[in-house]
């Protein structure tokens, strides 16, 4: 059964897609157009909601498009609406429906890519402090 990305924020409103995350591989992603054309570009962040490309050029906004990526957890296919463009070079994009199998993968590789930044933090923190403790003043 597909997922399919709910609208039920006011008009205007900014819906909240929980975590953004970078993965921190680089993530090659390519978008398919219904005339069959294709673009590469890489994934810069992303949600369950939507994310950001980094592409070579923009593409028309409010284009619906087949998004498809590596995520650390699988292949993750999408059907996406892009979004007016940042800049020359980055342009957000909002899913409008993603297979369960897809929806699963996504949110478990933003699930363990937040877990890691807590995990990295953490250790960060204790780093630190134990510098701190074998500093002689």
């Amino acid at each position: 059964m597909p997922y399919m990305a709910q609208s039920q924020t006011p008009r205007g409103a900014r819906q909240r897609g929980g975590p953004r995350v970078r993965f921190s591989e680089l993530t090659p992603a390519v978008l398919r157009f219904c005339d069959g054309g294709r673009v590469p570009g890489n994934l810069q962040l992303i949600s369950i909601t939507g994310g950001l490309l980094g592409l070579s050029k923009p593409v028309r906004p409010f284009s619906v498009v087949k998004l498809m990526f590596i995520a650390p957890t699988g292949p993750v296919l999408g059907t996406a609406k892009m979004l007016n463009p940042v800049n020359w070079g980055l342009q957000p994009f909002r899913f409008v429906s993603l297979c369960d199998g897809d929806y699963s993968k996504l949110q478990a590789a933003i699930q363990a890519s937040v877990e890691k930044a807590a995990r990295d933090e953490r250790q960060s923190r204790r780093d630190h402090l134990q510098i701190e403790k074998s500093r002689s003043w």
